[in-house]
């Protein structure tokens, strides 16, 4: 189920305690790493942007997945941490309570400079990204908005209806 949150605080504020707490570390590691970046929520997924995606973060029930962006942007990582999947671009931690951010932080300053040095033409789209992440767009199709009825009760009628309410005029 993809969240109806619009913001990534809003997010962080719908997910259980040991979920927020994780998720909020890992992207306020990520906003303090790399600067410049754009924060938004699509897809039920934290994006950060910096000439088209660049990473991703997205909270499961028993764990937190970080989607990069950049192929080799976890080099020399590979024997860190056995959540490295570099085939789908993702660090998977499993234990929320000992996160290595550590390998995120390496991860995510590795990511700005491969991206920096790219030229534009050859950014990865996000549909390629979502690809590469096996994410499907129809799984991650935005949640539809929230429309909230307001029914002001100060102007019902009374009793016996239009009547009732010529007679008190």
């Amino acid at each position: 189920m993809v969240p109806a949150a619009t913001t990534v605080g809003g997010y962080l504020q719908s997910l259980p305690n040991d979920r927020r707490v994780a998720m909020a570390r890992v992207c306020s590691m990520i906003r303090r790493s790399a600067r410049g970046v754009r924060e938004s929520m699509r897809f039920g997924l934290a994006f950060y942007e910096l000439d088209g995606p660049i990473f991703a973060v997205k909270s499961h029930e028993k764990s937190l997945t970080l989607y990069y962006a950049e192929q080799d942007a976890a080099a020399g990582n590979e024997g860190r941490w056995k959540g490295l999947d570099q085939e789908h671009r993702c660090v998977n931690f499993r234990d929320l309570n000992c996160l290595p951010l550590d390998v995120v932080e390496g991860i995510v300053r590795n990511s700005l400079k491969l991206r920096r040095s790219r030229p534009v033409e050859e950014m990865p789209s996000q549909a390629e990204l979502l690809e590469v992440w096996g994410i499907r767009e129809e799984d991650a199709a935005v949640a539809p908005p929230i429309v909230r009825i307001v029914v002001n009760h100060d102007e019902e009628q009374p009793e016996g209806g239009q009547e009732a309410a010529s007679a008190a005029k």
